[in-house]
């Protein structure tokens, strides 16, 4: 089958490689309009379950992402000059541009032809293509052009943020708000490798406006930013990707949803298809996830539309309930002034559990608030991962003798 993917982020890439695996005689090609070895963002989170699909699909891949990824298992709430931690399940980060050097890497050692700055404009170019893979991002062009086909609707959220990165690096996933004259700032930290954290900023538009940031250049922005953050950043730097870019790159998050995923021989994945709000952090799992269900689907039906039918119907069926839950966590920080005035204790269980709350959620904050109990956790999250990797390295010994 002549595959093209439309766009070289973790979708494509690793689309094109289930899909080698598959079948090694699939001619596949990647297209990425960046040059190679440029992109934009910062680090990228993904959980357990993740991770557990990436060592069921592709154990190679699989265990240079886990070696190369940072690792926490501790949530962090400050409001006021307290803290608030909780010890939970296991999260990973690491760089975007680590994740697609290693997935770029496998793709090609199993034949996959990766071509950059190629900026796609139609799909003439394609025509003989049998399968085209549209994940080209959230301003999808293949989208847009089959618009009264895949009827999408984008709903824009009320808060700014602003995606940033900073050398302050935090061992544990930090929540920090600020109070300022204008209203409350706070802003999602994470490090992604042993120098470099990711730090989204995020207020009301109001406060936005108060505190001047739309007549703010990009190296004012991040020095006011630096200022009202102090306490946090313990004197690190706050940077940005603007290359050449005049303005501070502020943004409204765009929620994006498609009433189809596919349309003739064009199949929509990724932010292309869909978007979850950054607080959640799954918006590279879910893209991971699309690509093994196409993948799949591919194997199990001989006939394109059905396979295609098939993906369409499962993935739009699995996002339902993470895309309610987001939209939830979405409005809770769109709130933030609704519940500032509880205790940091109270504000933090709130804030941790927007999603949907448990008595045993709030006995689990409780309980990671003491050193000992702390340890204790820790302890039990350190033989489940103990297991965990068993079973992965299992599961790769099996690969390669396969």
């Amino acid at each position: 089958m002549r595959i093209v993917c439309v766009g070289g982020g973790p979708a494509g890439l690793y689309f094109s490689i289930l899909a080698k695996l598959t079948n090694r005689q699939h001619d596949i090609t990647v297209i990425e309009r960046n040059p190679a070895g440029v992109t934009y963002g910062w680090g990228v989170v993904f959980w357990n379950d993740l991770l557990d699909d990436l060592h069921r699909n592709d154990p190679v891949s699989a265990r240079q992402i886990e070696e190369a990824a940072a690792r926490w298992d501790t949530q962090e709430v400050h409001l006021r000059g307290q803290l608030a931690t909780r010890v939970g399940a296991d999260g990973f980060s690491m760089g975007r541009d680590r994740l697609l050097d290693i997935l770029t890497r496998r793709a090609r050692e199993l034949g996959v032809d990766i071509r950059y700055q190629c900026d796609v404009q139609d799909l003439s170019a394609f025509a003989d293509a049998e399968l085209i893979v549209a994940c080209d991002g959230v301003n999808s062009r293949l989208r847009q052009q089959h618009a009264s086909h895949f009827q999408p609707r984008v709903e824009e959220g009320k808060n700014k943020y602003i995606w940033l990165g900073t050398n302050k690096v935090f061992d544990a996933f930090t929540f920090a708000f600020a109070q300022t004259p204008a209203g409350w700032l706070w802003f999602h930290a994470y490090r992604f490798n042993n120098e470099t954290s990711t730090c989204i900023v995020e207020c009301q538009q109001e406060t936005w406006e108060a505190l001047g940031f739309g007549t703010m250049g990009p190296e004012e922005t991040l020095r006011k930013l630096e200022d009202i953050f102090q306490r946090h950043l313990k004197g690190h730097s706050l940077f940005h990707q603007l290359r050449g870019m005049g303005k501070a790159p502020w943004l409204h998050f765009k929620r994006i949803t498609n009433e189809r995923w596919y349309h003739d021989k064009v199949a929509l994945m990724g932010d292309a298809a869909h978007t979850t709000h950054f607080s959640i952090g799954s918006g590279t799992k879910l893209a991971i996830q699309d690509a093994i269900a196409l993948a799949r689907r591919l194997r199990e039906h001989n006939h394109l539309p059905d396979a295609l039918q098939a993906y369409d119907e499962e993935r739009r069926s699995a996002l339902v309930a993470i895309q309610l839950a987001a939209r939830s966590s979405s409005e809770w920080f769109e709130s933030v002034p609704d519940h500032i005035d509880q205790s940091t204790l109270q504000f933090a269980h709130a804030l941790l559990n927007r999603r949907g709350s448990s008595v045993w959620s709030y006995l689990l904050l409780l309980a990671s608030q003491q050193p000992a109990l702390r340890g204790v956790l820790r302890g039990i999250h350190a033989s489940r991962r103990w297991v965990r990797s068993q079973q992965h390295g299992r599961r790769g010994d099996q690969a390669r003798s396969a």
